[in-house]
Protein backbone atom coordinates (compact mmCIF):
# COMPACT_ATOMS: atom_id res chain seq x y z
CA UNK A 1 0.00 0.00 0.00
CA UNK A 2 2.50 2.32 0.84
CA UNK A 3 4.33 1.65 -2.40
CA UNK A 4 1.25 2.31 -4.34
CA UNK A 5 0.97 6.04 -2.12
CA UNK A 6 4.56 6.80 -3.40
CA UNK A 7 4.45 5.97 -7.17
CA UNK A 8 0.97 8.00 -7.41
CA UNK A 9 2.62 10.74 -6.00
CA UNK A 10 5.91 10.43 -8.45
CA UNK A 11 2.90 10.05 -11.50
CA UNK A 12 1.65 13.29 -9.80
CA UNK A 13 4.87 14.89 -9.82
CA UNK A 14 5.61 14.27 -13.49
CA UNK A 15 2.13 15.13 -14.65
CA UNK A 16 2.58 18.91 -12.63
CA UNK A 17 6.37 18.94 -14.18
CA UNK A 18 5.10 17.97 -17.81
CA UNK A 19 1.98 20.25 -17.70
CA UNK A 20 4.17 23.35 -15.94
CA UNK A 21 7.00 22.97 -19.05
CA UNK A 22 3.89 22.74 -21.39
CA UNK A 23 2.69 25.94 -20.08
CA UNK A 24 6.23 27.53 -20.01
CA UNK A 25 6.88 26.38 -23.74
CA UNK A 26 3.53 27.57 -25.09
CA UNK A 27 4.45 31.52 -23.40
CA UNK A 28 7.60 31.27 -24.53
CA UNK A 29 6.65 30.20 -28.01
CA UNK A 30 3.74 32.95 -28.08
CA UNK A 31 6.20 35.57 -27.26
CA UNK A 32 8.56 34.34 -29.82
CA UNK A 33 5.08 34.47 -32.73
CA UNK A 34 4.40 38.24 -31.60
CA UNK A 35 7.96 39.07 -31.42
CA UNK A 36 8.34 37.82 -35.06
CA UNK A 37 4.78 39.30 -36.15
CA UNK A 38 6.56 42.68 -34.97
CA UNK A 39 10.08 42.47 -36.83
CA UNK A 40 7.91 41.91 -40.16
CA UNK A 41 5.42 44.14 -39.89
CA UNK A 42 8.39 46.65 -39.06
CA UNK A 43 10.46 45.61 -41.85
CA UNK A 44 7.26 45.66 -44.37
CA UNK A 45 6.86 49.74 -43.43
CA UNK A 46 10.75 49.85 -43.42
CA UNK A 47 10.85 48.46 -46.81
CA UNK A 48 7.60 50.81 -47.57
CA UNK A 49 9.31 54.11 -46.30
CA UNK A 50 12.77 53.22 -48.02
CA UNK A 51 11.90 51.74 -51.32
CA UNK A 52 11.49 55.23 -52.71
CA UNK A 53 14.83 56.32 -51.79
CA UNK A 54 16.67 52.86 -52.65
CA UNK A 55 14.59 53.43 -56.79
CA UNK A 56 16.14 56.86 -56.93
CA UNK A 57 20.19 56.03 -56.44
CA UNK A 58 19.73 53.49 -58.16
CA UNK A 59 18.01 55.09 -61.32
CA UNK A 60 20.21 58.23 -61.01
CA UNK A 61 23.25 56.14 -61.75
CA UNK A 62 22.13 54.37 -64.87
CA UNK A 63 23.00 55.17 -68.40
CA UNK A 64 20.54 55.69 -70.80
CA UNK A 65 21.16 52.23 -72.19
CA UNK A 66 20.25 50.48 -69.09
CA UNK A 67 16.97 52.74 -68.58
CA UNK A 68 15.89 51.27 -71.76
CA UNK A 69 16.92 47.99 -71.38
CA UNK A 70 14.42 45.66 -70.23
CA UNK A 71 16.29 43.58 -68.13
CA UNK A 72 18.10 46.00 -65.85
CA UNK A 73 16.19 46.65 -62.46
CA UNK A 74 18.44 46.98 -59.23
CA UNK A 75 22.10 46.55 -60.78
CA UNK A 76 23.03 49.12 -63.59
CA UNK A 77 25.79 47.56 -65.66
CA UNK A 78 27.59 50.84 -65.49
CA UNK A 79 27.34 53.84 -62.63
CA UNK A 80 26.74 57.25 -64.51
CA UNK A 81 28.03 59.36 -61.98
CA UNK A 82 27.67 62.13 -64.43
CA UNK A 83 24.03 62.66 -63.87
CA UNK A 84 24.61 64.28 -60.92
CA UNK A 85 26.89 67.15 -62.68
CA UNK A 86 24.20 67.02 -65.50
CA UNK A 87 21.77 67.87 -62.81
CA UNK A 88 23.41 70.02 -60.53
CA UNK A 89 24.09 72.08 -63.54
CA UNK A 90 20.32 72.45 -64.73
CA UNK A 91 19.25 73.21 -61.13
CA UNK A 92 21.83 75.78 -60.67
CA UNK A 93 22.25 74.19 -57.04
CA UNK A 94 24.79 76.50 -55.51
CA UNK A 95 22.10 79.74 -56.23
CA UNK A 96 19.27 77.66 -55.52
CA UNK A 97 20.62 75.97 -52.31
CA UNK A 98 21.46 79.49 -50.65
CA UNK A 99 18.00 80.95 -51.67
CA UNK A 100 16.37 77.00 -49.55
CA UNK A 101 19.46 77.91 -46.95
CA UNK A 102 18.38 81.45 -46.30
CA UNK A 103 14.79 80.95 -45.34
CA UNK A 104 15.14 77.47 -43.69
CA UNK A 105 17.66 79.56 -40.70
CA UNK A 106 15.36 82.13 -40.74
CA UNK A 107 11.78 80.68 -40.41
CA UNK A 108 13.06 77.98 -38.26
CA UNK A 109 14.91 80.54 -35.77
CA UNK A 110 11.78 82.47 -36.12
CA UNK A 111 9.39 79.44 -35.19
CA UNK A 112 11.95 78.26 -31.85
CA UNK A 113 11.75 81.60 -30.28
CA UNK A 114 7.88 82.76 -31.15
CA UNK A 115 6.31 79.27 -30.47
CA UNK A 116 8.36 78.08 -27.65
CA UNK A 117 7.05 81.03 -25.81
CA UNK A 118 3.58 81.02 -26.95
CA UNK A 119 3.64 77.08 -26.28
CA UNK A 120 4.66 78.22 -22.52
CA UNK A 121 1.96 80.75 -22.37
CA UNK A 122 -0.88 78.36 -23.04
CA UNK A 123 0.80 75.76 -20.71
CA UNK A 124 1.51 78.38 -17.59
CA UNK A 125 -1.11 80.80 -17.63
CA UNK A 126 -4.57 81.05 -17.05
CA UNK A 127 -6.97 83.67 -18.80
CA UNK A 128 -9.98 84.51 -20.68
CA UNK A 129 -10.83 82.18 -23.34
CA UNK A 130 -7.65 80.22 -23.01
CA UNK A 131 -8.75 76.91 -24.39
CA UNK A 132 -10.81 78.26 -26.81
CA UNK A 133 -7.54 79.93 -28.49
CA UNK A 134 -5.92 76.92 -28.43
CA UNK A 135 -8.42 75.55 -29.67
CA UNK A 136 -7.93 77.85 -32.66
CA UNK A 137 -4.40 77.07 -32.98
CA UNK A 138 -5.00 73.73 -33.36
CA UNK A 139 -7.44 74.43 -36.17
CA UNK A 140 -5.00 76.56 -38.18
CA UNK A 141 -2.78 73.10 -38.41
CA UNK A 142 -5.88 71.23 -39.16
CA UNK A 143 -7.08 73.49 -42.17
CA UNK A 144 -5.21 73.33 -45.31
CA UNK A 145 -3.12 76.18 -46.10
CA UNK A 146 -4.75 75.53 -50.01
CA UNK A 147 -8.03 76.75 -48.34
CA UNK A 148 -6.64 80.28 -47.39
CA UNK A 149 -3.54 81.18 -49.72
CA UNK A 150 -5.86 83.42 -51.44
CA UNK A 151 -6.71 85.85 -48.44
CA UNK A 152 -3.16 85.35 -47.53
CA UNK A 153 -1.57 86.36 -51.22
CA UNK A 154 -4.08 89.64 -50.93
CA UNK A 155 -2.90 90.64 -47.74
CA UNK A 156 0.80 90.37 -48.01
CA UNK A 157 0.31 92.08 -51.99
CA UNK A 158 -1.15 95.17 -49.72
CA UNK A 159 1.53 94.79 -48.04
CA UNK A 160 4.27 94.79 -50.61
CA UNK A 161 5.60 91.38 -49.80
CA UNK A 162 4.85 89.60 -52.63
CA UNK A 163 8.31 88.32 -54.80
CA UNK A 164 10.21 88.72 -51.69
CA UNK A 165 10.68 86.13 -48.81
CA UNK A 166 9.04 88.48 -46.12
CA UNK A 167 5.60 85.88 -46.74
CA UNK A 168 7.56 82.98 -45.58
CA UNK A 169 10.00 84.57 -42.55
CA UNK A 170 7.86 87.40 -41.07
CA UNK A 171 4.99 85.10 -40.17
CA UNK A 172 7.04 82.31 -38.12
CA UNK A 173 8.16 84.78 -35.99
CA UNK A 174 4.88 85.36 -34.75
CA UNK A 175 3.53 81.59 -34.35
CA UNK A 176 1.84 81.27 -37.75
CA UNK A 177 3.78 80.27 -41.42
CA UNK A 178 4.39 76.61 -42.00
CA UNK A 179 3.06 74.17 -39.13
CA UNK A 180 3.14 76.85 -36.63
CA UNK A 181 0.75 75.23 -34.62
CA UNK A 182 1.47 72.18 -34.33
CA UNK A 183 5.18 73.63 -33.10
CA UNK A 184 3.34 75.92 -30.11
CA UNK A 185 1.37 71.96 -29.25
CA UNK A 186 4.43 69.85 -28.83
CA UNK A 187 5.89 73.19 -26.64
CA UNK A 188 2.75 73.22 -25.07
CA UNK A 189 2.84 69.35 -24.23
CA UNK A 190 6.60 69.79 -23.04
CA UNK A 191 6.22 72.55 -20.55
CA UNK A 192 2.80 70.36 -19.11
CA UNK A 193 5.48 67.45 -18.35
CA UNK A 194 7.86 70.15 -16.43
CA UNK A 195 7.22 70.49 -12.22
CA UNK A 196 6.20 73.37 -11.09
CA UNK A 197 8.56 73.64 -8.24
CA UNK A 198 11.35 74.72 -10.46
CA UNK A 199 9.53 77.68 -11.52
CA UNK A 200 7.66 78.66 -7.83
CA UNK A 201 11.61 78.62 -6.69
CA UNK A 202 12.94 80.97 -8.97
CA UNK A 203 9.80 83.26 -8.40
CA UNK A 204 11.26 83.16 -4.30
CA UNK A 205 14.82 84.03 -5.93
CA UNK A 206 13.23 87.18 -7.17
CA UNK A 207 13.17 86.14 -11.12
CA UNK A 208 10.68 87.41 -12.71
CA UNK A 209 8.41 85.95 -15.56
CA UNK A 210 10.91 86.69 -18.36
CA UNK A 211 14.04 85.26 -16.05
CA UNK A 212 12.38 82.02 -15.50
CA UNK A 213 11.32 81.50 -18.76
CA UNK A 214 14.96 81.89 -20.47
CA UNK A 215 17.09 80.81 -17.25
CA UNK A 216 14.92 77.82 -16.19
CA UNK A 217 12.39 76.81 -18.82
CA UNK A 218 13.90 77.34 -21.96
CA UNK A 219 17.59 75.81 -20.74
CA UNK A 220 15.03 72.45 -19.63
CA UNK A 221 13.46 72.50 -23.28
CA UNK A 222 16.44 71.06 -25.28
CA UNK A 223 13.98 68.05 -26.30
CA UNK A 224 11.26 70.27 -27.61
CA UNK A 225 13.45 72.45 -29.27
CA UNK A 226 15.33 69.81 -31.14
CA UNK A 227 12.25 68.10 -31.92
CA UNK A 228 11.00 71.22 -33.54
CA UNK A 229 13.81 72.27 -35.14
CA UNK A 230 14.44 69.01 -37.19
CA UNK A 231 10.48 69.40 -38.26
CA UNK A 232 10.74 72.98 -39.23
CA UNK A 233 14.02 72.38 -41.06
CA UNK A 234 13.12 69.72 -43.30
CA UNK A 235 9.61 71.29 -44.16
CA UNK A 236 10.68 74.58 -45.15
CA UNK A 237 13.90 73.38 -47.02
CA UNK A 238 11.31 71.10 -49.18
CA UNK A 239 8.25 73.87 -49.30
CA UNK A 240 7.18 73.67 -52.67
CA UNK A 241 3.64 75.27 -52.74
CA UNK A 242 3.87 78.56 -50.61
CA UNK A 243 7.37 79.80 -52.53
CA UNK A 244 5.64 78.86 -56.00
CA UNK A 245 2.81 80.98 -55.14
CA UNK A 246 4.47 84.04 -53.45
CA UNK A 247 7.54 83.77 -55.15
CA UNK A 248 7.20 85.51 -59.19
CA UNK A 249 10.83 85.69 -60.14
CA UNK A 250 12.64 82.50 -60.69
CA UNK A 251 16.22 83.86 -59.24
CA UNK A 252 14.21 83.61 -55.74
CA UNK A 253 12.84 80.53 -55.95
CA UNK A 254 14.06 77.31 -53.88
CA UNK A 255 15.94 74.22 -54.98
CA UNK A 256 12.12 71.85 -54.82
CA UNK A 257 10.89 74.03 -57.35
CA UNK A 258 13.69 73.69 -59.80
CA UNK A 259 12.53 69.81 -60.27
CA UNK A 260 10.03 71.16 -62.36
CA UNK A 261 12.75 72.58 -64.56
CA UNK A 262 14.54 69.70 -65.45
CA UNK A 263 10.99 67.27 -66.06
CA UNK A 264 10.23 70.23 -68.32
CA UNK A 265 13.55 69.66 -70.34
CA UNK A 266 13.30 65.77 -70.33
CA UNK A 267 9.90 65.55 -71.63
CA UNK A 268 10.72 68.75 -74.24
CA UNK A 269 12.13 67.58 -77.86
CA UNK A 270 15.66 66.78 -77.31
CA UNK A 271 16.72 68.10 -80.75
CA UNK A 272 15.17 71.95 -79.58
CA UNK A 273 17.31 71.81 -76.14
CA UNK A 274 20.67 69.34 -76.82
CA UNK A 275 22.32 72.17 -78.95
CA UNK A 276 21.00 74.99 -75.96
CA UNK A 277 22.48 73.11 -72.90
CA UNK A 278 25.88 71.67 -74.47
CA UNK A 279 25.11 68.02 -74.34
CA UNK A 280 25.72 65.30 -76.75
CA UNK A 281 23.06 62.94 -77.74
CA UNK A 282 24.94 59.68 -77.71
CA UNK A 283 23.17 57.64 -75.83
CA UNK A 284 25.18 58.56 -72.97
CA UNK A 285 25.19 61.98 -72.33
CA UNK A 286 21.41 62.51 -72.51
CA UNK A 287 18.91 64.54 -70.49
CA UNK A 288 16.09 61.42 -69.14
CA UNK A 289 14.88 60.05 -65.90
CA UNK A 290 17.83 59.29 -64.21
CA UNK A 291 18.90 62.63 -64.25
CA UNK A 292 15.60 63.70 -62.91
CA UNK A 293 16.13 61.40 -60.20
CA UNK A 294 19.43 62.32 -59.70
CA UNK A 295 18.32 66.26 -59.31
CA UNK A 296 15.40 64.59 -56.47
CA UNK A 297 18.64 63.11 -54.51
CA UNK A 298 20.65 66.27 -54.63
CA UNK A 299 17.31 68.01 -53.57
CA UNK A 300 16.85 65.83 -50.65
CA UNK A 301 20.54 65.18 -49.85
CA UNK A 302 21.24 68.22 -47.17
CA UNK A 303 17.93 67.13 -45.17
CA UNK A 304 18.97 63.91 -45.05
CA UNK A 305 22.75 64.36 -43.76
CA UNK A 306 20.94 66.50 -41.04
CA UNK A 307 18.46 63.90 -39.96
CA UNK A 308 21.75 61.39 -40.10
CA UNK A 309 23.28 64.07 -37.52
CA UNK A 310 19.78 64.74 -35.49
CA UNK A 311 18.20 61.70 -35.81
CA UNK A 312 19.56 60.00 -32.06
CA UNK A 313 18.26 63.38 -30.30
CA UNK A 314 15.10 63.66 -32.36
CA UNK A 315 13.99 60.22 -31.45
CA UNK A 316 15.26 61.19 -27.80
CA UNK A 317 12.76 64.45 -27.59
CA UNK A 318 9.73 62.75 -29.07
CA UNK A 319 10.11 60.49 -26.55
CA UNK A 320 10.01 63.20 -23.66
CA UNK A 321 8.34 65.92 -25.59
CA UNK A 322 4.88 64.35 -24.50
CA UNK A 323 3.46 63.97 -27.97
CA UNK A 324 1.75 61.01 -27.11
CA UNK A 325 0.15 61.46 -24.15
CA UNK A 326 -0.44 64.59 -21.52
Amino acid sequence: MLKTSEDAYSQSSVLKSISRSFFVFKARSGRWVSRIFIYVFLTGIAFVCVFPVLYMLVTSLMSNSDLNNISVHWVPTRLQFENFYIAADLLSYAQYARNSLIVTVFATLGHLISCSFIGYGFARFRFPFRDALFMLVILSFIVPVQTIIIPLFITYTNLGWIDSYLPLIVPTFFGFGLNGALYIFIFRQFYLTLPLDLENAAKIDGCGFIQTYLRIVLPLARAAIIVVLVLSVVWHWNNFYEPSIFLRRPQLSFLPVRINYIISIVNAPPEILFEMLGLIEDGEDTLNNAVVMAGALLVIAPVIIFFLFAQRNFIQGIERTGITGE
